[in-house]
């Protein structure tokens, strides 16, 4: 297939991979220089979103926030211009398929898509969870919001990006699921924080004290990969801090919404604060942590520093 790929940051850039891995022609543009490995493996750079897709026959975007997706596919030479001077086929659509993977808000989702729609295309909101690793192994969650059809047609290409690949609803319902997931997230990772730091401050050793709980009813895949990280201190960033607080933010502008209560999701978006005020919203969302150790004057190893 014709595959174009919009947003080659450190998400976007290894789906990119995945897509050409598996055999498709791809067309890709970014804010910054194409990484050369893609260009090694055959992708074509553009200039333009426009450009990428009127050679495209599905389209992917994988940018930071709502606005983003906005200019993207609405700005001046953004994917809405590319399909309007696209060729119709014989039933008056143009037939292509956009398909966003990005985090962003459900209710713009909603208005996006009715705009691609109203230009003959079909839209599939389809946010991702796996991180940089889950990203370059092909393993990624995949949450898809949008018309069954069209996800029939994309779902061999979700397969070359991810392995948990779901149709929950119509568009924005992917968002949404999204959004919970990241509540669930940033909640686990606050816990493993809080456990760490009172373990070391303790006195015990945080490594022996993580292997002991891995074993038990505590054991997840937050303790197992971000506990790591907590205790190694390797925070270069899978997925920033700035970005996670982006979604919690959605999060909580859609339960003010909907008059719903998340207290400890506000309580994880102040950590999440505490830890941009001290500069660390470009590390991994890991350094959560680094906020709790601020806080007990304690880092959860001896090489680590609290502040």
């Amino acid at each position: 297939m014709k595959l174009g790929f919009i947003g080659l940051g450190i998400m976007g850039a290894p789906m990119a991979g995945r897509l050409r891995e598996g055999g498709h022609e791809v067309a890709v543009t970014t804010r910054r220089e194409v990484p050369k490995a893609l260009l090694d493996a055959g992708v074509v750079a553009c200039k333009t979103a426009a450009d990428v897709a009127r050679q495209s026959d599905v389209i992917f975007t994988m940018v930071p926030d709502t606005p983003d997706v906005e200019k993207v596919l609405f700005g001046k030479d953004g994917v809405a211009e590319g399909l309007t001077s696209s060729e119709s086929g014989p039933d008056g659509r143009v037939g292509k398929t956009v398909v966003d993977m990005s985090s962003i808000a459900p209710m713009a989702t909603k208005e996006f898509a009715q705009r691609i729609n109203a230009l003959g295309c079909d839209y599939l909101d389809a946010p991702v969870s796996g991180g940089e690793v889950g990203a370059k192994a092909g393993t990624l969650t995949i949450m898809v919001g949008g018309p069954e059809a069209a996800f029939e047609r994309v779902k061999p290409l979700f397969e070359l990006m991810g392995k948990n690949i779901t149709l929950v609803g119509g568009n924005g319902d992917g968002q949404t699921t999204k959004v919970a997931n990241q509540i669930i997230v940033a909640l686990n990772i606050a816990a493993v924080s809080e456990a760490l730091v009172f373990a070391a401050k303790a006195g015990a050793d945080p490594a022996k004290v993580r292997q002991a709980l891995m074993g038990g009813f505590a054991s997840s895949r937050i303790l197992e990969v971000h506990g790591e990280r907590m205790i190694k201190r390797t925070f270069n960033p899978g997925f920033r801090i700035g970005l996670h607080q982006k979604d919690l933010n959605l999060a909580l502008q859609g339960a003010k919404a909907l008059g719903v209560a998340l207290p400890q999701t506000a309580n994880a978006a102040q950590l999440m604060q505490v830890c941009a005020a001290q500069g660390w919203d470009q590390l991994d969302h890991s350094a959560l942590v680094k906020a709790l150790e601020l806080m007990a004057h304690h880092a959860v190893n001896e090489g680590g520093q609290a502040g």
